[in-house]
């Protein structure tokens, strides 16, 4: 079974980290989340069960992911800790700045999202002023035999300072949830702060380093 690695040679040298952030947290975030999928994978597959790539549901998988880059970019980094208000607001805040490290609605602190769109396009439950962070991920579910298949990889990161001007209002109906997402302009704000981009080349190289 191929174990995925991060490929440290396309970070952004130049990336804007705002909270004492560094390349190495996020590269060894990563790397966690790839072992993770590998070591449960090792299991299930004895057992004759379907990797967990397969097994979980787009969304699901998606949250689940969040969820443990906001844990594992917590452990890793210098300033930052796990918001511990039930679903607040950011993700990520700063350690001592809000009563114990939990707060419904904070400014200091980054928001965490995943997604499997290119570019980083994601929807959010509101528009607010924000350090949003988005990771995206792909995952093979067609390779024949399923054996064949390359585990899951994040292809880009991009990290920005957005503000509610940013977004636009995404109508849902009667029974939808309402959302906001980056307008054009805010996307392209979002773009040219990435902090990880695998280009094909490096797509390539990281292929051959799989195994």
């Amino acid at each position: 079974m191929k174990k995925q690695v991060v490929e440290g040679g396309v970070f952004n040298a130049g990336a804007n980290l705002p909270f004492e952030l560094r390349l190495k947290d996020f590269e060894l975030a990563m790397q966690d989340i790839h072992d993770f999928f590998r070591d449960v994978n090792l299991a299930l597959a004895p057992k004759g069960l379907g990797r967990l790539d397969d097994i979980l549901r787009p969304a699901a998988m998606t949250g689940i992911i969040s969820d443990m880059l906001t844990a594992s970019l917590a452990s890793h980094s210098r300033s930052l800790v796990q918001n511990r208000y039930h679903n607040g607001h950011p993700d990520l805040i700063v350690r001592g700045k809000y009563a114990n490290d939990k707060v419904q609605a904070g400014e200091w602190g980054i928001e965490i999202k995943t997604t499997r769109k290119a570019g980083g396009a994601v929807d959010t439950h509101g528009a607010r002023d924000q350090w949003m962070c988005v990771f995206v991920y792909e995952v093979d579910n067609v390779t024949e035999p399923v054996g064949c298949r390359s585990p899951m990889r994040f292809n880009e990161i991009y990290l920005a300072q957005v503000t509610k001007d940013d977004f636009r209002k995404n109508a849902r109906g009667e029974l939808g949830t309402r959302t906001a997402t980056l307008d054009r302009e805010g996307v392209k704000k979002l773009r040219s702060q990435w902090v990880y981009r695998l280009g094909d080349q490096a797509r390539q190289l990281r292929d051959s380093l799989s195994g």
